[in-house]
């Protein structure tokens, strides 16, 4: 009877978590509306001045070039290299590279549309998923590094540590669900018959296509940047922020580190620009202690982008999980990583 009764509440509580949690977003505008216009306006400028300029052209390029045979091209030349190290087919190189230039959450979108059009296997596609989804060299070198800290050298390090992160994910996750991955497939004959190879005769309807997709996928990711700037904005004004702070900063304080790190964090790991910028301008006594937990905040990615990923896999039979585990893996190493560098290569210790 107590086991019916409690499973009974669980479920309600269940029921009733998103309907909450709207309400007090919605309570949240209104209560808070003050504070929260220059957030909105501050999220639009973020989204029309970085993330369109950088993102907006590579979408266009890559939805261009999935209607050559490029891909079928790599696949071919890099297979030997991406099968033994990532259990992935070639074809999975392209989306490799372009996550790694693009940034979020252009790896994902690739992978996807990977799936949706059978270049690969669900489990490839999985696994691309878990480590292909990374922040960009334009983010972590110039924003990151020249504009938020100032020098390009620890740009370069956090994106040094960054790919060498996520590399080691890729390995990891080249063991999941290995034994569902045995199904062959023809990734030219996927391009010659599920997409309109461009031509002369057809480059107009192709570029429009290209940039339709492109303008839904850079709006969607507008509306997560806007939304999460409002998100933040309420919990700092409503005083949740600092509780979340106050509970984190004793378990900070067993490591010997300062408890004004605790917002930042708790900030960057919903949406990690205003959280990499606030651990920035932490004035600490080893600024080793910055890069570290910004090489973590630049792997996890932040909940904002876990959303903009969870919009666009949802349309697909992919599973949300190998990505989520791969990204708290990747800020993981990517922290590790920029701690051994910092410790043991003299070049790279600004805490000299």
């Amino acid at each position: 009877m107590i086991l019916i009764k409690s499973n009974f509440i669980v479920l309600k509580l269940k029921r009733s978590f998103f309907p909450i949690i709207f309400l007090g977003f919605t309570g949240g505008l209104l209560l808070f509306s003050k504070s929260n216009l220059p957030a909105v306006k501050a999220g639009l400028k973020l989204w029309a001045n970085s993330v369109v300029p950088s993102l907006f052209p590579f979408f266009v390029a890559t939805e261009l070039l999935m209607h050559t045979n490029l891909i079928s091209q790599l696949g071919i030349i890099l297979n030997k290299y991406m099968k033994p190290i990532f259990n992935i087919r070639g074809e999975g190189a392209f989306v490799f590279i372009m996550g790694i230039i693009s940034g979020y959450p252009m790896g994902a979108k690739l992978a996807t549309n990977f799936r949706k059009n059978n270049i690969c296997s669900k489990e490839e596609c999985e696994r691309l998923l878990s480590f292909t989804n990374n922040s960009g060299p334009l983010f972590i070198v110039g924003t990151v590094g020249i504009l938020m800290y100032g020098s390009t050298i620890i740009g370069l390090l956090l994106f040094i540590t960054h790919i060498l992160a996520c590399i080691t994910v890729g390995f990891i996750f080249r063991f999941w669900k290995n034994s569902n991955s045995s199904i062959a497939y023809n990734s030219y004959k996927y391009a010659t018959s599920k997409h309109t190879t461009v031509t002369f005769s057809n480059l107009g309807s192709v570029l429009s296509e290209s940039i339709t997709n492109s303008i839904s996928t850079i709006l969607l990711i507008g509306g997560f940047v806007v939304i999460f700037s409002s998100v933040i904005s309420i919990l700092k004004s409503s005083g949740i922020l600092s509780a979340f702070s106050t509970v984190l900063s004793p378990m900070l304080s067993v490591f010997n580190i300062d408890s004004v790190f605790a917002s930042p964090l708790i900030s960057g790991f919903l949406e990690i620009t205003n959280g990499i910028n606030s651990i920035s301008n932490i004035s600490s006594k080893k600024l080793s202690i910055n890069l570290i937990f910004t090489a973590f905040l630049l792997g996890w990615g932040g909940i904002s982008v876990l959303l903009q990923v969870f919009s666009i896999t949802s349309k697909s039979d992919l599973s949300i999980r190998p990505y989520i585990y791969g990204k708290l893996l990747h800020g993981v190493f990517a922290a590790f990583y920029t701690y051994v560098f910092i410790s043991f290569i003299p070049f790279f210790n600004f805490d000299l």
